[in-house]
């Protein structure tokens, strides 16, 4: 599967009527919630039936296209089944039992209930919240796909604007000639990532660059807050779009980082072995939450096994258990504190503390078969890609 985003343009009553339609998608989704925790052993199929049972009783739900309701119970039905595979798994901590949804930003269709034009630069959504036609602007070209392989469209808003995203039905993948090299990344808040070889990339620090731009348009937006006042002023609305936008370009600039240093790592090697952290257990740990979150190790993660998939190279998870701690040149335990950053054992070996630990990385990764520990695609992203 491939995702294709284009930017919309359209009217301002059209952007009003797209955001009624995520309004309903997101009380579906819920209804559908609800449901499933006042009757006990409903499953996929009695969701889906469940979205015609709404659609007679609340007309604007009628509006919404009937295989958007469908989607919108999938997409309650994705965080039902993820509870039930992390209660199976008996994952430590919280199993993630769904939550309402309180501030959805998206509305996904599947093949009905949009048209797109001749020449692929307009979309006509044709349900009854009378969207209508709007352009699409990128540099993406439709015309290189089939109608047919169009599965879903999906209608994101964003701080800056609303997005149209294609989910395609396609083989996007490419054959590169090997590198016959193979890497083992430790992950670090010093550094970005140290590599086996000694090789370090700098930790951008996206956010901690932007927090004082963002902590002043925070006070502005404070300042035009007005408590128990509803409606809100324009001046507060405009200054709660300003400062999103900068949460966004933070975002958007991180996200560009880990597209980047991924491909990069998969092309220039045939294996690569990496840490499997659980960051959820880490950012607990409210002295390094926000250096963590900054970091974005998860999503450098998985940009590092979409691009192993295209590329066919092998990535593998390795558990993080003793790879500081144990020597990588003759396996004894060396503890040392956090504070120490370099390992010395009594076999002579002195490395950097996470050149070590990549070189441990490295080997019970090359002791590991196959290509493990994916979540980039597969049924999961194409319900719930970018949210």
């Amino acid at each position: 599967m491939l995702v294709l985003e284009m930017k919309i343009q359209a009217a301002k009553v059209q952007y009003q009527r797209i955001d009624e339609a995520i309004k309903t998608a997101q009380f579906i989704r819920n209804k559908a919630l609800r449901y499933w925790m006042d009757n006990k052993g409903v499953g996929k199929y009695q969701l889906s039936a469940y979205c015609k049972v709404l659609a007679a009783e609340f007309p604007f739900a009628h509006k919404l296209n009937s295989m958007a309701r469908q989607s919108s119970a999938d997409r309650a039905w994705a965080a039902i089944s993820r509870f039930y595979t992390n209660c199976k798994n008996n994952i430590p901590g919280k199993k993630g039992y769904p939550k309402f949804k309180k501030h959805s930003r998206s509305v996904e269709y599947k093949t009905t209930g949009w048209k797109l034009s001749q020449n692929r630069k307009q979309i006509t959504f044709t349900d009854k919240n009378h969207i209508g036609k709007v352009k699409l602007k990128g540099t993406r070209d439709l015309n290189w796909y089939d109608i047919k392989q169009f599965k879903r469209v999906r209608i994101v808003r964003r701080a800056d604007g609303y997005y149209c995203q294609f989910l395609v039905d396609t083989d996007n993948r490419e054959q590169v000639e090997p590198s016959y090299s193979e890497v083992g990344l430790d992950v670090g808040l010093n550094h970005f990532y140290t590599d086996d070889k000694g090789n370090q990339i700098e930790n951008p620090r996206f956010y901690r660059g932007g927090e004082k731009a963002l902590n002043r348009l925070n006070r502005h937006k404070s300042r035009k807050y007005r408590k128990n006042k509803k409606p809100q002023s324009n001046n507060y609305h405009k200054a709660r779009k300003r400062y999103a936008i900068k949460h966004l370009k933070i975002s958007r600039q991180r996200k560009d980082h880990a597209v980047k240093l991924a491909r990069c790592v998969i092309t220039s090697n045939d294996v690569v072995a990496y840490e499997d952290l659980r960051i959820a257990n880490m950012v607990k740990n409210h002295n390094l939450a926000k250096s963590i979150t900054d970091a974005g190790w998860y999503q450098f993660r998985v940009w590092l096994e979409y691009f192993g998939y295209k590329f066919g190279k092998v990535t593998v998870a390795v558990p993080p258990q003793y790879t500081s701690v144990n020597c990588s040149s003759c396996g004894a335990k060396v503890n040392k504190a956090l504070s120490t950053r370099t390992h010395k054992c009594q076999c002579g070996c002195v490395l950097d503390r996470d050149e070590n630990a990549a070189r441990n990385i490295l080997l019970i990764g090359l002791s590991t078969v196959g290509h493990t520990g994916s979540k980039a695609w597969g049924d999961e992203t194409a319900v719930g890609a970018q949210r």
